[in-house]
């Protein structure tokens, strides 16, 4: 099954959740309303065509141009996305990548990081990648087991890979730039 064929499949058994797709990619994927993540995963891991049974990883990418010189020029409105890359056992070679679009801050109150539902009950892995991305970009993964940073301490405050991250000057008493 070719991805543009994979694509054909989500778009007709999900429809409008499918947001928007590119089969010519590097990476073939599809863009997913965030709401219906876990019934579109579940889908791809169950169906029998399809069987995507192992979740490579997740990333999280800050869309955002700090410099307010390049904005007009960045192309895009600030946001967060989430993507999951995907591959099967069953049919070797065949990979595919979800992805979210979301906004960079819920409700558009700085500090109120966005949200995705989790997807550790479908894929046991997305347990420590959900962590990682929330951790490092700050993404809020709703009904995940235990959402606790995984890579930094626990008191540290704030989310390094978001681009308007400010590294404090010390921490705990170490120089930190």
């Amino acid at each position: 099954m070719t991805a543009g064929e994979i694509i054909a499949l989500l778009q007709s058994q999900f429809g409008a959740v499918i947001a928007g797709a590119r089969a010519g990619a590097l990476d073939p994927f599809v863009t997913v309303e965030p709401a219906e993540l876990v019934n579109v995963c579940v889908f791809l891991r169950d169906d029998s065509r399809l069987k995507f049974a192992l979740l490579n990883d997740i990333t999280g990418v800050d869309y955002l141009e700090p410099d307010p010189k390049k904005v007009a020029k960045a192309g895009f409105e600030p946001h967060v996305e989430v993507l999951y890359h995907l591959s099967s056992f069953a049919f070797p070679g065949r990979r595919f990548t979800l992805k979210l679009v979301l906004p960079r801050w819920k409700g558009d109150q700085p500090g109120q990081l966005p949200e995705v539902p989790s997807l550790s009950g479908v894929w046991k892995t997305a347990d420590w990648h959900e962590r990682e991305v929330y951790d490092l970009v700050g993404v809020f993964f709703t009904g995940h087991p235990n959402l606790v940073r995984i890579l930094l301490n626990d008191d540290w405050v704030g989310h390094p890979l978001r681009k308007d991250y400010e590294f404090p000057l010390e921490y705990h008493g170490i120089r930190c730039r």
